[in-house]
């Protein structure tokens, strides 16, 4: 086996532990009694887990400066590196932190404070669903259904 193909199967090895480590912590969330009425959670941390592994650069189970960084530019909104501490201190509620976890991720996104991080990621998801409903041709009309 060249380098390359055990470099892609420790690639793999991480990532799977990784969405253990994260399917873990979603079944803390899921028996929390914080939680218990918010709707749809199961679909919700499934997601949530989908794009906190998206930026978790090094697979170690936490976003670092340059995971946020990325995430951010790919969603066309470049920080500056102040902005990006305040941010990461926003979510972690520590300052002095330099990653942000699965835990804070979470926290942060079914919580009820509105951070920077949570209402950009949200406004994301919006305009995707509004992309998709806006796909293909306009329906057809007869002229009594037009205004």
């Amino acid at each position: 086996m060249d380098s390359s193909a055990q470099g892609g199967k420790a690639f793999g090895l991480l990532k799977s532990k990784q969405e253990e480590k994260l399917n873990s912590i979603n079944e803390v969330f899921l028996l929390d009694p914080k939680y218990v009425d918010e709707e749809d959670l199961p679909s919700k941390l499934e997601a949530f887990k989908k794009k906190y592994m998206e930026f978790d650069l090094n697979d170690k189970g936490d976003i670092d400066m340059m995971g946020l960084k990325r995430m951010l530019e790919k969603l066309g909104l470049a920080k500056t590196h102040l902005e990006l501490k305040k941010m990461m201190s926003e979510v972690a509620g520590n300052a002095s932190k330099d990653s942000i976890s699965y835990s804070d991720f979470l926290n942060m996104m079914l919580g009820k404070r509105n951070a920077i991080l949570k209402l950009i990621l949200m406004f994301e998801g919006m305009g995707k669903e509004k992309e998709q409903k806006d796909v293909g041709p306009p329906t057809r009309k007869t002229f009594s259904e037009l205004p």
